[in-house]
């Protein structure tokens, strides 16, 4: 069992950054992560995902504004997220899979959640 605790949310101004972090309970070495997040009214939907070995991967809308990294000695997860945008407002949860590469259907553990608030 896997537990997740995100941290670093915030309010900020549009065009402005934040860096998430997700600090894991035991050692995730082998375990892929992601981050999600949820605006109100939407479905959650995929934002990053990183591989146990550091291969990355991007939604389309964050690609080259957010990069997502580990470090494995802290089993820490981060998002650093640049040139928010109002859109970018959501709870950010972060993710972690069974496996080293990432899979929704194999990656069963959530955190509670952090709040970002981009203003316009």
């Amino acid at each position: 069992q896997v537990q997740l605790v995100e941290s670093g949310g915030g309010l900020v101004q549009a065009g402005g950054s934040l860096r998430l972090s997700c600090a894991a309970s035991g050692n995730i070495v082998d375990n892929a992560m992601a981050w999600y997040r949820q605006a109100p009214g939407k479905q959650r939907e995929f934002v990053a995902s990183i591989t146990s070995g550091g291969t990355t991967n991007y939604a389309d809308s964050v690609e080259g504004r957010f990069t997502i990294s580990r470090d494995n000695a802290k089993n820490t997860v981060y998002l650093q997220m640049n040139s928010l945008k109002p859109e970018d407002t959501a709870v950010y949860y972060c993710n972690a899979a069974r496996t080293a590469y990432y899979r929704s259907r194999y990656a069963p553990y959530w955190g509670q959640g952090t709040q970002v608030t981009v203003s316009s």
